[in-house]
């Protein structure tokens, strides 16, 4: 028999994993590592934006390269976290909140980066054959176009079928969301591809 849930008892907890996963998200490594560095600010060049495609348009390979592992890492970090301690479900709602705290960081006005970083990490945390699947797929059409907007584009929508066929059926429902969120992030790009004025990878 179903017990019905208690959600006076369960919402505090599903708020607390939101907004751990969001805190942590949040933190906006392009900014901070640039910055440490001497660096201009890069919300002022490129595509002014905080990840690691932007950071790498300073030439500083090794902060872009820190920039990407780091905010890979915060989303891992959340779902792993929450898994450990609390479940499936818990970490599920830390991945999104993660996700979510990079797209719209409350210490930059909700201005944050676009998101495929954080959404690997968060992809790495629930399955890692998938995240190869994503990475390989990315590196294959970066390597192709140079595109790096493009690449993460055609590897995110992938995503939720490789996670279906690999039978993670709950995550497969969230990174269904996920891909949304970061087509609507990637807009301008989009735009821009279609009138062959996208910057390419390496490109200043």
């Amino acid at each position: 028999m179903l017990h019905p849930i208690n959600w006076q008892l369960v919402l505090p907890y599903y708020a607390a994993a939101l907004a751990f996963g969001y805190l942590l998200g949040s933190i906006p490594f392009g900014l901070v590592l640039t910055r440490l560095a001497g660096t201009e600010d890069i919300r002022t060049i490129g595509s002014r934006n905080i990840g690691a495609t932007n950071v790498l348009r300073t030439g500083r390979k090794g902060l872009a390269a820190a920039t990407l592992l780091l905010d890979m890492l915060k989303g891992t970090a959340a779902v792993m976290i929450a898994y450990r301690f609390y479940g499936q479900d818990l970490a599920i709602l830390a991945g999104l909140g993660a996700f979510l705290g990079h797209l719209f960081p409350v210490w930059l006005r909700f201005k944050g980066g676009k998101g495929v970083a954080t959404y690997l990490g968060v992809l790495i945390g629930f399955a890692w054959p998938a995240a190869l699947g994503f990475a390989g797929i990315w590196l294959m059409v970066a390597a192709l176009t140079r595109y790096s907007s493009l690449a993460a584009l055609i590897a995110s929508l992938a995503t939720p079928a490789i996670l279906w066929w690999l039978d993670f059926r709950q995550e497969a429902e969230l990174f269904v969301l996920l891909t949304a969120l970061v087509i609507f992030m990637h807009r301008a790009n989009i735009a821009r591809l279609r009138h062959g004025t996208e910057g390419r990878i390496g490109q200043k």
